[in-house]
């Protein structure tokens, strides 16, 4: 008996551990996204084939949307709903920007996704660049991303990409204030990018 009980202490000693490790792990981790900018310097190329880097992020408050031309609803879906939000709160588009960021930069060239946008939106900017660079900055993004093969006996044939669905809000610091989920009340979703004008 008293052998299980010093096992019992124990796990919950290694229990604690882990717990208190993890408090302080998302702890610094909140902040580090409030002391300077979000994400890692990078240099890509725009839907235009004009260089990009972390610095288009600042300036103006901005909407990170990570995903691919192939993603059959959630992309789309998203792309589709954050003009609009834009439209509404930033009528005259000078003062919230709004960026489209590969994760299968594979397929996902700068001249594909340039039509992929502007068929949704004139005011959202496509982002990609060569496959190794641009999935070190959706990494150093905190994006999750990866390729999921269509048939499992192929897995080098055609694949989807399962990834992080929600809009990331930078200040105009470039700085991470919050995030807009896939499927948000679109009032809700209109009131943090007005709170977004704010800081």
């Amino acid at each position: 008996m008293k052998a299980l009980r010093i096992v019992l202490w124990a796990v919950v000693a290694v229990a604690a551990a882990i717990l208190g490790y993890g408090t302080y792990a998302l702890t610094t981790s909140k902040d580090q996204l409030a002391v300077g900018p979000f994400g890692v310097p990078f240099q890509l190329v725009s839907q235009t084939g004009q260089p990009i880097s972390e610095k288009a992020f600042t300036g103006k408050p901005t909407a990170l949307f990570f995903g691919f031309t192939h993603c059959p609803e959630v992309c789309p879906t998203t792309l589709f709903e954050l003009n609009g939000w834009l439209e509404k709160v930033d009528p005259d588009g000078t003062r919230l920007q709004a960026y489209f960021i590969s994760v299968d930069p594979e397929r996902d060239t700068p001249e594909v996704l340039g039509q992929y946008v502007s068929n949704v939106s004139k005011r959202i900017i496509g982002i990609s660049g060569p496959p190794d660079k641009v999935m070190e900055m959706v990494k150093g993004f905190r994006v999750y991303a990866k390729k999921i093969p269509l048939d499992e006996k192929k897995p080098d044939g055609d694949y989807t990409m399962d990834h992080t669905a929600s809009v990331f809000l930078l200040d105009s610091e470039g700085k991470f204030t919050g995030t807009i989920a896939y499927g948000e009340n679109p009032d809700t979703a209109v009131k943090k990018l007005e709170n977004l004008l704010k800081t």
